[in-house]
This record gives structure tokens, sequence and C-alpha cells, in this order.
């Protein structure tokens, strides 16, 4: 300040001009009052201002004895750096100060001052913090006090919500020499950025939009600090890591953050939900559900005995997720829901329960299909590996092309006459071989073929037959229309009628009079 008054008075002016001063025209009226021998009061929310503004004044012990510098760096380290709450509340307001807090290491004395005490045993804790306790309501904020550790145990993470209160460049400093220590739980610091993220990002598709660089910013940086095993991030739900490369898309995020975070949803597939999946678009989930494919197979490969393990619950998981989507993605084209399909490995659907349901929802929602449209659809699922209910359903459905329904039929008959070739075909866990053409024919030549070796049963059991439903006999009839004409030609299509098949049938006769329906 005798510096400045002095060139002021070489300069024949009254007036002092001071110039970027730091921390305004506040920090200096504490300056000012501190020369002047008033009293003054410093705190966690104005020391980094002040203490930037005395070293801009010079305010040093050269200047005299027991200067401003020297009082507030007392008050530093025997104060607000041994506060919990004081430190992070001096850390956040070093940003508005830069550079002159870095240069005076206000910035990285808060830092470790920080993770210093992240990293205290939990049990030790002395400080009150604050901490969001789910039985106390979702937005209720408890503050734990001394007094109240005997009832209350401070858990792990006590430290999370205090710190994601920072801006995400201070936020990620702390993070980084917390991790790096390799001394807390790297659960907890998985919790802790997933909490941030929930925090800081918007919901609202317009506000990450419109602060698309400083959201850019927070979804690399959260990449970047997420715990790992080798490549993979472990300690993170699939749903999370979902809804981050939703975020990394819509803000412009680096392609390879991108990319990591498309390999690591791949890695954990079988932990999403639909809903998860829905926010994405069709391209993107078939590139996820390739990657997942290829990595399985590449496991498999690498360990045969895997393939020999019934029920790979990981495959089978990801396989109800796929038929899941395929039933409620609305904006599927013909071709992105068979090209998806085809991607699930007939290992993963032992059961075509799922992706029965998605094709008769696809084919409700677009009736304008074609047949060939709908054959192509239909000759995705095998029927076989329908289950009771399903099958009854698909034998009723009038949206299926006729040679399905015929085909389900074929196999109900072969369950409901207790057939070895039921037990052969339902326990087949083999891709279907068979073209249509050859699946009809056969439906066809073993419907007849049975029906000479279920005359006494029929008698018994009161037909087979007569469990069909109305519309399964008005298709047999329709493929069959000799039926009821004679008593002969009721036998030879009697696994389409209500009525149970004559003892006596000619072999020669049915052969004479067989139907083809290829």
């Amino acid at each position: 300040m005798q510096r400045l008054v002095f060139e002021a008075s070489e300069e024949e002016t009254n007036e002092i001009t001071i110039l970027d001063m730091p921390g305004g025209h506040k920090a200096f009226e504490i300056c000012a009052k501190f020369c002047y021998g008033m009293t003054v009061t410093l705190n966690a929310y104005n020391i980094t201002a002040v203490r930037c503004a005395a070293e801009y004044l010079e305010m040093t012990e050269d200047a005299d004895r027991g200067n401003l510098i020297y009082k507030i760096e007392v008050f530093l380290n025997s104060g607000i750096f041994r506060s919990w709450k004081d430190s992070i509340i001096v850390l956040q307001t070093t940003r508005s100060l830069l550079p002159w807090s870095e240069d005076l290491k206000l910035v990285g004395r808060c830092i470790d001052s920080v993770s210093a005490k992240i990293l205290v045993n939990p049990e030790t804790i002395t400080w009150s913090y604050t901490h969001n306790r789910k039985l106390s309501g979702p937005d209720k904020i408890v503050e734990y006090h001394r007094e109240k550790r005997e009832e209350n145990v401070i858990p792990k993470d006590w430290w999370v919500e205090d710190v994601c209160e920072l801006e995400i460049d201070m936020f990620k400093r702390v993070m980084s020499v917390v991790k790096s220590s390799g001394r807390m739980n790297n659960g907890v610091i998985a919790e802790a950025l997933r909490y941030y993220v929930a925090r800081w990002l918007p919901e609202s598709m317009e506000s990450l939009t419109s602060k698309a660089s400083s959201n850019k910013d927070l979804v690399e940086t959260v990449v970047f600090l997420l715990p790992r095993v080798n490549i993979a991030m472990s300690y993170s739900s699939c749903s999370f890591l979902l809804k981050l490369l939703k975020v990394s898309i819509l803000v412009g995020a680096d392609e390879t953050v991108r990319e990591d975070l498309v390999e690591n949803v791949s890695l954990k597939l079988h932990e999403a939900s639909v809903k998860d999946l829905l926010i994405h678009e069709v391209e993107l989930v078939h590139r996820i559900v390739e990657q997942f494919m290829a990595d399985e197979k590449r496991e498999s490969e690498d360990d045969q005995y895997k393939e020999f393990v019934l029920g790979n619950g990981i495959l089978l998981s990801v396989g109800r997720l796929i038929d899941a989507y395929l039933a409620l993605n609305s904006d599927l084209t013909l071709t992105s829901f068979i090209e998806l399909s085809e991607l699930v490995p007939e290992s993963a659907r032992p059961i075509h329960d799922g992706l029965y349901k998605a094709i008769d929802t696809f084919m409700k929602e677009h009736p304008e299909l074609t047949k060939s449209e709908k054959k192509r659809l239909c000759g995705l699922m095998d029927v076989r590996k329908l289950t009771n209910e399903a099958s009854t359903h698909a034998a009723q459905n009038e949206r299926l092309p006729l040679r399905m329904v015929v085909q389900v039929l074929y196999f109900e008959q072969l369950r409901a006459n207790h057939s070895p070739v039921t037990s052969v075909a339902a326990s087949s866990h083999s891709p279907v071989e068979k073209t249509e053409e050859n699946k009809g024919e056969e439906a066809t030549k073993t419907v007849e073929l049975s029906k000479k070796s279920r005359g006494s049963k029929s008698t018994r059991s009161g037909g087979g037959a007569q469990l069909m439903p109305s519309r399964s006999r008005r298709i047999f009839e329709k493929i069959w229309p000799g039926k009821g004409e004679s008593s002969n030609k009721s036998s030879e299509v009697s696994s389409g009628s209500s009525q149970s098949p004559p003892a006596k049938s000619s072999s020669s006769s049915s052969r004479r009079r067989r139907h083809s329906i290829s």
C-alpha cells in the first residue's frame, strides 16, 4: 500500500487504482481494516480471498512483524485444515480465485486435508458430516454429530455427499488422490461416482445438450475415475453404465470413452433390464449384443468344458433379455428384428415362449406384413420349444401363417397322445435344421401314421383330437376337405375331427388318400 501511495503522490493524484485485485473490494476492505488495527472476521468463506488479497498487497513479515499473511497461515493450519467441512468450503472458494489460490498452494493443501480425512478409519471420526440415511426418507439430510456416534454406526461412505458438492475439476483431483492411495474400497469409490452423476447431471434432454461442454467433461471424468479390474468396470452396475453411455452420446463425448462404455456394457449385459436398453438406438443395442456374443464365443473356445455345462445362467439371461426387448421395442423394423434375434444362439433359448411373444407382438403392431414376411418372422421360432400354454395360444392365433399353426397342432397332438416322439422332440435343444416345407410334409405324414396306432387309445381316452380348439378343427377341415363324406374319410382325418378314429382303417386306403400341405 505504501508503494502505491508513493507512486500516486509522484503522479500528483489523490486516487489510487488497484487493478485485478483478487477477492475484490470486500477482501481489500478486510486488509485495510487490519492495517488500521480494526477487528476483522475470518472464516472458511472469505479466508481464501483475503489470503490472495494480502499476497497481492505484499502484507508479509518483511513489511511488518505479525502481518496479515502470517496470521492467516496460522489460522489455516490450526483451524481450517483441521475441520472437515471448512476444508470442503475453502476448496470450493479456490476455483474463483485461480491462479492465485493455486500458486499459494491453497488448492493443494485443501485437497490433502480432504483426502486425508476420507482415508481415516471411520471409527475414529470426531467431526460432523452430511449423510443421507435411507431410513430417514429419500431427501432428508441428517447431520451426524459426536453425541450421536454411540447409537449410529458410521458408514464407509460417510464422506460421499460432502465431496460431491465440489465442482468437477476439484472433485476429480480429490478422487484421484483417494483412488491412487489404494486404501479406499473400490465399491465405495464407484458409489461416490454414481452419486456425483445423479447430483450434477440434469435429467432433461434439453438441459443436457444446452450445457454439453460441462456435461461432456463430467462424463469423461467419471469414466476415467471408475475403478476397474483389468479393463472391466466391475464395481459399476450395467444400468449405470448404460445411462452414462446414453449421456456420452448426447453430449458428444470422446469416441474412446463411448467405445470403452460399449465394451463394459457388453461384459455385464446379463445384468441389464429392458428399460435400460430401450433408451438406446437399435443399432447400438445390436452392437452391444454382438460384442457380448463374440466374448462368450471366445470364452467357450478357451474353456471347452463351459459348452457342456447345463444352464449357462449368463447366456440364458441375455436370451430372455433380448426376447423381452424385441417384444417391447415398437421402433424395430422387420430387418432389425430378425438380425437382432438371430444374434442369440439356440443354447440361450431352450424355450421359445419369449420369442413367440415378441413375434406375435410385432405382427400385431405391423398388420401390413406380407405372407412372405410373416414366414421369415416365424422361421426364427421352433414350435417344439413352446410350452403347453404358448402352444395353445399359438394354435388359436390367427396372425400366424397357416403352416405354422399346423406345426403347432401337430406337436400338440404328440403331447396329448404321449407319443415317444414328444419326449425326443421336446427335449431337443439343437437348432432347427429343417425347412418350412419339410416340416409341413413331416407333420402331414406323421399325423397319418399316428392315426393307425391310435385306434384303441382313442376309445379309452375319448380321442386326443377332442382337445383341439374350434379354430384348429376348422384349419384341419380346410387342409383335408373330404372330412365327413364317408366313414373311411372321417377315420383318415381323425386328427382334425372331434370324433375318435374307427379301429379298422386300411393302410393302403390311407396312402391313396394322403394329402400334402407343402
